[in-house]
């Protein structure tokens, strides 16, 4: 058992994850229960699953963990691109978004290839 909390992949989802809301804030209305909602639960599954992978007992349950952590960081790159191609995000708020993304998926795929 490890304190994820030190974990820079970590922070970085973390971090990333209130970008997301900061940037789903701008999602039309009626996208509250669907779009923005899943946009923001994807998001936040990445460093939910890190914290509870390194609450296990196991290195091996770790991995598994961010394994899953890593389809939450696919999940939420594709309601990304999506939100940028209806136009709900503008290309300006979108490509940092997507460029973070891209750093924690290789920061995730380092940690797992290590383990």
């Amino acid at each position: 058992m490890q304190d994820y909390r030190k974990l820079v992949v970590w922070q970085k989802a973390h971090e990333f994850v209130m970008a997301v809301y900061a940037a789903s804030a701008a999602f039309p209305h009626d996208e509250r229960y669907g779009l923005t909602s899943q946009t923001r639960r994807a998001a936040v599954s990445i460093p939910a699953n890190i914290a509870e992978g390194c609450g296990r007992e196991t290195n091996s349950e770790l991995r598994r963990f961010l394994y899953i952590a890593m389809g939450s960081a696919s999940e939420v790159d594709y309601h990304l691109l999506l939100a940028h191609d209806l136009t709900f995000i503008e290309p300006a708020v979108y490509q940092p978004l997507s460029d973070d993304l891209t750093v924690i998926r290789r920061m995730l795929n380092a940690l797992i290839q290590k383990l």
